[in-house]
């Protein structure tokens, strides 16, 4: 794959972690308050049944089971676990806990897809954090060790589900956005039970809360998860995790551009920092092998050689005309 085909990739799956970026500011000027699972349900459920049903495909075989295990750790535990995380933590401490998960990434692909750690890549991954720290860690936060516990396992949880979704690959015949409805649909079907016990539904729902629930089932899933599932199948599995660092990157831009929000030096550092990590993970097409340098010496020698041949098949000839 050249370079030019590896860049536009990482750049159209970098969109996806950019649009949920912007799931704080939506959920908290558009959505109920204090609902955050049935954010996570309305965003993945109307999602993935729109896709089935436009795809007019189910799985097939092994791909029930695959299809389920794809769709609890990419949507449905992954947004339950990141709630927990975001009830008991402040958002920073959340956003750098979950920062975790390329370094889950990274010992997944050795075991699963065989790949090498490199030591480029585990400095990528302290980069990433430490960017991610300087950019969301406010000073006055605070740890809870169940909100410690939801951030690694939501971390652990989408770190799996990429990796398996890298090692599976899509069946055969079965369409992008199929393949996504899938996973919506399960996630959005196991989060529903949990929301209605936990949560329950708002008293009323008014216009601007249907505008917030359409942008997040519309753009922050169907068609993020749809770049993002094309970029796990075109890009390494490390690269596209180091992708979700984007995400509050976005998220505290938006703030800054929408909320007023100020920006300290820090989080400038801490910005370029995760952009610079971003960048490290990302690969590189392999570079054509070298010819060996031929040397003047060598190629004087060669003439030389050629020449002596020259010389000896036209002796005999000389030899021969002499009277």
């Amino acid at each position: 794959m050249s370079g030019h085909r590896l860049a536009a990739d990482s750049l159209v799956t970098a969109l996806a972690p950019a649009v949920w970026g912007s799931t704080y500011l939506v959920t908290t000027e558009f959505l109920p308050p204090d609902r955050p699972l049935l954010a996570a349900t309305a965003r993945a459920l109307p999602a993935g049944l729109i896709l089935v049903a436009l795809g007019r495909a189910l799985p097939r075989g092994t791909w029930w089971w695959r299809a389920l295990a794809l769709g609890v750790l990419n949507i449905g535990a992954f947004f339950y676990f990141l709630f927990l995380a975001a009830y008991n933590l402040p958002g920073g401490v959340a956003a750098l806990v979950g920062s975790v998960q390329p370094m889950f990434v990274l010992v997944l692909s050795v075991l699963l897809l065989k790949d090498r750690i490199r030591a480029v890549h585990v400095a990528a991954c302290a980069l990433g954090a430490a960017g991610v720290g300087l950019l969301v860690l406010q000073p006055n936060a605070g740890l809870n060790a169940l909100g410690v516990a939801g951030g690694l396992l939501a971390a652990a949880s989408m770190a799996s589900g990429i990796v398996l979704t890298k090692r599976w690959g899509r069946p055969e015949g079965v369409g992008l956005l199929t393949f996504t409805g899938w996973q919506l649909a399960v996630g959005g079907l196991v989060l529903t039970p949990v929301t209605l016990l936990g949560e329950g539904l708002p008293d009323a729902v008014t216009g601007r809360n249907l505008a917030g629930f359409v942008y997040l089932g519309g753009v922050g899933a169907l068609l993020a998860y749809a770049v993002w599932f094309r970029g796990v199948e075109r890009l390494p599995a490390l690269a596209v995790s180091f992708l979700g660092f984007i995400s509050p990157l976005a998220a505290t831009a938006l703030g800054y551009l929408v909320l007023d929000q100020t920006l300290t030096p820090l989080q400038i550092v801490g910005a370029a920092a995760v952009l610079a990590a971003v960048f490290v993970a990302q690969p590189r097409p392999p570079r054509p092998p070298r010819r060996p340098p031929t040397s003047s010496t060598d190629a004087s020698a060669a003439t030389d050689t050629d020449a002596s041949a020259s010389a000896a098949s036209t002796a005999p000839e000389r030899a021969e005309s002499r009277p």
